[in-house]
């Protein structure tokens, strides 16, 4: 159930950050990495990896786009 979870919350969390590649828009990384983080929470606490994995990828991705933007945009 933790991994059905954390599949949801990476799911979510991967169409914002596809969003957020918008110029001006990077800023909502700042929002989608915590969120992302929760994910990864509950995807540790799983027995699976599928939802740990994704959103290890989301964050990967949403730092990627800060170091990119320089934090802002």
């Amino acid at each position: 159930m933790l991994n059905i979870g954390s599949l949801v919350i990476g799911v979510i969390a991967l169409i914002l950050a596809v969003f957020a590649f918008i110029p001006l828009l990077g800023w909502a990384n700042w929002v989608i990495i915590p969120f992302a983080v929760v994910g990864l929470a509950l995807g540790a606490m799983s027995d699976k990896t599928a939802g740990r994995n994704l959103n290890i990828v989301v964050i990967v991705i949403g730092v990627v786009r800060l170091m990119l933007g320089g934090g802002i945009f």
